[in-house]
């Protein structure tokens, strides 16, 4: 059934989406202003890295002299504004990339210290190594809580004190949430605290899972000061059409050691064949800061229509954006079953089906997951999650097409279970 985009009333509310629409233009300005300076900053790291033809070819077995995919290197590096980057299908999640960057940089007596909580998964990954690999895992805030600068430098001086002169210290930023309750970090905020974590020991590693964030911004973590980022390709690099894969970023030395723990000592960035996908890689990266920008237009129009449903939302409909999810707080749990239910249901992928909570690997709590998509997984692509625990917030994210999302919101906003 097509709605008219005009104004939908239930018997709980009404909402005009051709007025919300109006009022969010200052909004879209903004995330058009991004796009612009990315897509020129997309074009130039294509011309400076020469790309042609001839790099979509690929070559088989070990993946040894494949032109294309050493290209797709250098395109990745030149637009992070790094020395060397790892672009991947090997890798096969945004968690394997930021796992084999860490830990292949890291020994047994060395320092993680995580700023913040990872999410769930990735948290699970750094108790088991940490322990398996001798090394020291110390984390500086509590969970729930973004931690003030004034804080920070106090914590910073009491790892200084412990410090083991005989190892190294890495780390580690999450871009993105997770599953908590924060707006994702600005770059502003995590050049603050890589400035401070510098200031005091210039010898350390700073890691930024940059995953999500891609393109939100004219920036990225490599150019405020990070030494190494990686993120996942069905999310925003990928443009919505990559298959798998992820990338990893960043100071050479660090990419090599990151290729080594991928593949193995000796082979590192040499091995891995790319399976005719390299000129897909390419393609993805070219289309991204319009994906993205369609992405950050579709979630603040759904921030500000559960704005008017009452209900409270990271970032608000106006806010700057760092990432492509928007967190809903329905405070109910069958409300975020219903709004799951309603994602799915207008997916182009898989619409029949009906989502349910489930026992996931790595989580303490039920999840449950929306997304009918074309790449299984993909988060560039619509979707919605999020765990079945209190306040029950609902995450919500990508979207290919504007247009889409604007659909699904209309059928959430129809819903009686939700309105």
């Amino acid at each position: 059934m097509i709605i008219p985009m005009s104004t939908l009333k239930t018997k709980h509310l009404t909402i005009d989406l051709e007025k919300i629409q109006n009022d969010l233009k200052p909004v879209w300005k903004r995330f058009d202003t991004i796009k612009d300076f990315t897509q020129v900053k997309v074009l130039n790291a294509f011309k400076q890295a020469g790309i042609q033809n001839s790099h979509f070819s690929w070559v088989t077995g070990y993946g040894y002299d494949d032109l294309g995919k050493d290209k797709l290197d250098e395109l990745y590096a030149a637009y992070f504004n790094t020395e060397a980057a790892l672009v991947r299908p090997q890798l096969v999640s945004g968690t394997h990339a930021i796992a084999s960057a860490i830990f292949g940089n890291l020994k047994s007596g060395d320092r993680l210290i995580t700023v913040g909580k990872p999410y769930d998964t990735l948290q699970t990954v750094f108790d088991k190594w940490s322990e398996r690999f001798g090394i020291e895992l110390v984390s500086l805030r509590a969970e729930g809580e973004v931690i003030q600068l004034t804080d920070f430098v106090g914590e910073l001086n009491c790892l200084d004190n412990a410090r083991n002169d005989k190892g190294h210290d890495l780390y580690f930023i999450q871009r993105s949430r997770g599953y908590e309750w924060r707006d994702s970090h600005s770059l502003d905020y995590i050049e603050k605290l890589i400035v401070e974590i510098k200031s005091q020991n210039p010898k350390a590693i700073v890691f930024v899972d940059n995953c999500y964030g891609e393109f939100t911004q004219e920036r990225e973590p490599t150019d405020i000061g990070a030494d190494l980022i990686a993120g996942s390709l069905i999310k925003n690099p990928g443009g919505g059409i990559v298959a798998a894969g992820a990338y990893i970023a960043g100071k050479e030395e660090l990419v090599n050691n990151a290729a080594d723990f991928v593949t193995a000592p000796g082979i590192g960035k040499h091995g891995g064949c790319m399976f005719d996908q390299t000129r897909l890689y390419f393609q993805g990266f070219f289309m991204a800061p319009l994906i993205v920008s369609e992405a950050l237009k579709g979630m603040s129009l759904a921030a500000k229509v559960f704005e008017n449903m009452g209900l409270e939302t990271l970032p608000g409909s106006e806010s700057d954006r760092n990432d492509i999810i928007q967190a809903i707080k329905f405070n109910d749990k069958d409300k975020l079953i219903e709004f799951c239910k309603i994602v799915q249901n207008n997916c182009p992928i898989n619409s029949m089906f009906s989502p349910i909570p489930d026992d996931i690997s790595g989580y303490d709590d039920q999840v449950i997951m929306a997304s009918g998509s074309f790449i299984e997984g993909s988060s560039i692509e619509l979707s919605a999650d999020g765990p079945l625990r209190e306040p029950f917030v609902g995450y919500f994210q990508g979207g290919l097409s504007y247009a889409h999302t604007k659909h699904v919101l209309s059928q959430i906003i129809l819903s009686d279970n939700l309105g």
